[in-house]
């Protein structure tokens, strides 16, 4: 069973900067897992329904929401089966828990159903207020 698990979530003002990881490994064995196919950042505030934020394919072909375009950028190192999401210019509307998906298989777009992610971190808090 695949893990996913996020880390680098805080508090930080508005206009401010911060970059979160999501590493994903191999909870049976405790090694590392290959392969991973297409991975995203999800976000979810208080009384909100959980929404995309950006994805990321396999070979890298990108997507992103409309509220962060051209604020935030994914990237991944397939080497150490890792994302990450620089956000920057962050808002207090960017407030939520983020969370990380993945799975194996590997799409020729970015965007896909959440239906199709079949392994989810818990989430790390992002705060945005000053």
């Amino acid at each position: 069973q695949v893990q996913l698990v996020e880390s680098g979530g805080g508090l930080v003002q508005p206009g401010g900067s911060l970059r979160l990881s999501c590493a994903a490994s191999e909870s049976a064995a405790g090694g590392t897992i290959f392969g991973l196919g297409n991975m995203a950042w999800y976000r979810q505030a208080p009384g909100k329904q959980r929404e995309l934020v950006a994805a990321i394919t396999s070979g890298g072909i990108t997507d992103y929401a409309d509220s962060v375009q051209d604020r935030f950028t994914i990237s991944r190192d397939n080497a150490k089966n890792a994302i990450y999401l620089q956000m920057s210019g962050l808002r207090p509307a960017d407030t939520a828990v983020y969370v990380c998906a993945g799975t194996r298989r590997r799409f020729p777009s970015a965007r896909i159903r959440a239906s199709n992610y079949d392994y989810w971190g818990q989430g790390t808090q992002v705060t945005v207020s000053s």
